[in-house]
């Protein structure tokens, strides 16, 4: 896959030879395992041109053991490239869980389109009632990635695999989370702050998850100010406008400075 953002993104993980695989996933494969609608199925017919299977990260491709418990198995990771076509608007959030849900392994997914690349990734576990099963846990990760694949930039510097925890497959995988949510924590600070001893994921996307709340509260309150008639209910929203403003302040904070009871390696 020529694409160069996608090609900036593969060096910037520097994977060893070992986990290259370069080969072609036929559209089909996805459209069996991911799709349970017919409008599933037109998405992933109509929208994607091209999908590869870049890389493979195993205990013996990379020297990191398997994780296995009660929840969940992660024997390796697999990297896909899906490349869209250009000609009508796609859900990309709900193409990524399609895809994410198609694949029994974690994904690290990159997806180019036209605007950009998107790079997605979710945590998988067994399914309560059908054995050996597998099925998401929880929410798809997404970024959007531009610059900052750049080979100066800290979130480029930060991806590389000899950066990432070594313990266990699943620590690994959730150090690229870490790192995707380092990345959108930026978005808002204007700051890219990454550790390897890193505060426990659901925290952080809280943290994410409550600035946005704030700023969508924020943005509301200024439309309410704005078209308020009456001076006393003008006084009322501006005041509330403040305090969420306070409270964002806080947030940003807290996104750029984890505390040291939060910043903790993973296990």
């Amino acid at each position: 896959m020529s694409d160069s953002s996608i090609q900036r993104l593969i060096n910037a993980l520097a994977l060893p030879a070992s986990c290259s695989v370069n080969q072609r996933v036929p559209k089909k494969m996805l459209i069996e395992n991911g799709a349970t609608t017919a409008a599933d199925k037109r998405l992933f017919t109509d929208s994607i041109e091209e999908i590869q299977w870049l890389a493979v990260l195993k205990p013996n491709t990379v020297g990191v053991p398997a994780w296995r418990d009660d929840e969940r198995e992660y024997l390796e990771i697999a990297v896909l490239a899906i490349t869209l076509r250009g000609d009508k608007p796609v859900n990309l959030t709900h193409l990524c869980e399609l895809v994410h849900r198609a694949v029994p392994y974690p994904v690290l997914l990159m997806v180019q389109t036209p605007q950009g690349l998107s790079v997605s990734m979710a945590h998988k576990r067994w399914a309560q009632n059908e054995a050996g099963k597998v099925v998401l846990d929880g929410s798809v990760l997404m970024a959007d990635v531009g610059t900052e694949l750049d080979a100066a930039h800290p979130f480029s510097q930060a991806l590389a695999l000899r950066n990432q925890p070594q313990a266990h497959v699943m620590a690994l995988y959730e150090g690229w989370m870490a790192c995707l949510l380092a990345l959108q924590a930026a978005r808002y600070t204007g700051v890219f702050v990454h550790k390897n001893d890193l505060q426990p994921l659901s925290n952080k996307r809280e943290k994410l998850q409550q600035y946005e709340q704030l700023t969508a509260e924020a943005a509301s309150l200024r439309s309410q100010a704005a078209k308020a008639k009456q001076l006393a209910q003008q006084v009322e929203l501006n005041l509330a406008l403040q305090r969420v403003q306070v409270q964002l302040t806080l947030a940003r904070g807290q996104l750029s400075n984890p505390t040291p009871q939060e910043d903790q390696g993973i296990s």
